[in-house]
């Protein structure tokens, strides 16, 4: 019941007071969002840890002046593949072999065949598929991050492409996804922290066949 009672525990921190958390709870969080379930263990995404003052600022400035971006201790930038390619797949795949000790062509059928269907998906397909991996990666920072009683708050709230300008991410073949500041609520301003989590009813939720 623990993960349970921490994610009963959490919201989404509307203000935040600058406090920074401990390295051991932000390498935790991290660490959970890097050994997220990945489809065909491709991980086609990356996260940007930043903590720089300055870079918040612009960050916040297209971010709809959200506070959380630059009164976080780190703003964790979840970003996908722009597109999928052999190349890409064939990296992760020779790492995957090689860690497990295998021959370097023990995953080549699997990698052409994977390939070839990804291929045929297309370019929207292959941009989709990514962010949504990546969104699995940033479920599992979030329940992480209330374990260690770290608040944290998800936003698709900004300009992606000002976003992916300002970091470089183009050249990387990446594309922003989402946010998620981390850090400690300001107890004298926010005001959803005391107010009751209201979620649809577990009868109408779920249904059982």
């Amino acid at each position: 019941m623990a993960l349970l009672d921490d994610i009963r525990w959490r919201y989404a921190t509307n203000k935040m007071n600058g406090q920074t958390v401990p390295g051991d709870k932000l390498n935790y969080i991290l660490e959970a969002a890097r050994l997220a379930p990945s489809s065909s263990g491709l991980q086609p995404y990356q996260i940007f840890v930043i903590t720089n003052k300055k870079l918040l600022s612009q960050i916040r400035v297209f971010s709809n002046d959200q506070s959380q971006v630059t009164d976080c201790s780190h703003l964790l930038v979840f970003a996908a593949w722009e597109r999928s390619s052999y190349e890409r797949m064939e990296d992760v795949f020779l790492r995957t072999v090689r860690e497990r000790g295998l021959a370097n062509n023990a995953m080549e059928a699997y990698h052409k065949g994977l390939w070839d269907l990804y291929d045929s998906l297309g370019l929207k397909w292959q941009s989709e598929h990514s962010a949504k991996q990546a969104y699995i990666a940033l479920r599992l920072a979030i329940a992480a991050a209330a374990v260690q009683n770290v608040d944290a708050t998800p936003m698709e709230g900004f300009d992606k492409a000002k976003m992916d300008e300002i970091l470089g991410l183009e050249k990387l073949g990446l594309k922003s996804i989402a946010i998620l500041p981390i850090g400690y609520g300001d107890e004298g301003r926010d005001w959803l922290l005391n107010l009751k989590k209201v979620r649809t009813p577990r009868e109408r939720f779920i249904t059982e066949l």
